[in-house]
């Protein structure tokens, strides 16, 4: 009986289970997808800035602004480490974890500027140096105008030979790819095969001159990189976790299934036993 009892119990609290995770499926699939429609929307015009800036600043002298080129005799790196608040959400965080061990092995090199409370217990374990932690908040959004400031006074100062966005890019609801941006300087930022082949077939009328539009853009651009970075990394985000939860509903769903089913098998015995134990009693009767 008391086994048949912790069974039962056992089953109660699968079900329990499943219906909490099916909520919170529910609950990141509803935020999904109004970040991934941000997030898809947002993307073609984030890279564009991006490529403009790549190309404009090949047409213009490196020292017309401090952030076109290194001006220190620093050599560390300043990245920009975005990811969650919570957990919950499988994998995302760990494969983006992994990745910055890969890409940053020198950890007395690298300065962090953390965004999610995950990026910054990450940094603490890596051995990275942690400058500041925006994790306060939610959306990470608010915190894009700080951010900015503080990478761009410290690359100023030569503090810092390069600064990297690093975070999960949003490919669609089961792509999620650990991924790395070079944001400063700009005058080393590298354009893609795709975006050469453009430049060399192409003649471009600017107006007005490249100093300019640089002057304008380059405070812009900054700006939209790190929001475009941070909105696809929510995304990202909530897309995790609702496969997480979708995957934990199905396993407390199917362990439920596996325990009702050793329940009734024990039931039966039970049954089983009682009816022998009546049989016998009702034959040393007569």
């Amino acid at each position: 009986m008391a086994g048949i009892r912790l069974i039962k119990s056992r089953i109660k609290s699968a079900k329990n289970i499943a219906q909490i995770t099916k909520a919170m499926q529910m609950v990141a699939a509803s935020k999904m997808k109004k970040a991934q429609e941000a997030a898809v929307s947002g993307k073609p015009y984030a890279d564009k800035v991006y490529e403009s800036i790549s190309e404009l600043s090949k047409m213009t002298d490196s020292s017309f602004h401090r952030l076109l080129s290194q001006k220190g005799e620093g050599d560390k790196t300043l990245i920009i480490l975005i990811t969650t608040n919570k957990g919950l959400c499988g994998s995302l965080n760990t494969n983006l974890f992994r990745k910055c061990l890969q890409w940053f092995t020198n950890a007395k090199l690298i300065d962090c500027i953390a965004i999610g409370n995950k990026g910054a217990k990450f940094a603490a374990r890596a051995g990275y140096n942690l400058i500041a932690d925006f994790s306060d908040k939610t959306p990470f959004t608010v915190y894009t105008g700080a951010v900015i400031d503080i990478v761009t006074q410290k690359f100023i100062t030569g503090e810092y030979k390069e600064v990297i966005v690093v975070y999960n890019n949003f490919i669609n609801a089961l792509n999620l790819i650990p991924d790395s941006r070079m944001i400063l300087p700009i005058g080393k930022i590298e354009s893609t095969e795709e975006e050469i082949h453009k430049t060399l077939n192409s003649t471009f009328l600017i107006e007005p001159d490249p100093v300019q539009l640089l002057n304008f853009l380059i405070p812009h651009y900054l700006e939209v990189q790190v929001r475009a970075a941070i909105i696809q990394a929510e995304a990202s985000e909530h897309s995790a976790r609702m496969l997480a939860m979708k995957s934990a509903t199905d396993n407390a769903l199917s362990l439920s299934e596996e325990l009702t089913l050793i329940y009734n098998k024990l039931r039966q015995e039970q049954i089983t036993y009682e009816i022998a134990d009546i049989t016998r009693s009702q034959l040393s009767l007569n």
